[in-house]
């Protein structure tokens, strides 16, 4: 899509939008080309939950000293 740069400036949210859904927008002065406004490349987003999963291995002796937090972790392994 082209639009003149006088007419996107009252437009602009909506040109955004249409940026955002994909759309090249071009903008131009006296009917030439000056610009372009495209969406951002966005890194897809993971979940903080186990985004580490496999980065890094605790030692078996870890938790010796408390029966209960070594017997919730190995819980949570076989699950």
């Amino acid at each position: 899509m082209q639009i003149a740069i006088a007419e996107a400036k009252a437009q602009f949210a909506e040109l955004i939008r249409r940026a955002e859904a994909g759309e090249a927008i071009e903008l131009t002065r006296y009917g030439r080309p000056v610009a372009r406004i495209l969406a951002a490349d966005r890194p897809v987003s993971r979940s903080l939950i186990g985004a580490m999963e496999g980065a890094f291995t605790l030692p078996d002796d870890m938790f010796d000293g408390d029966a209960d937090i070594a017997a919730a972790f190995g819980k949570s392994l076989a699950d």
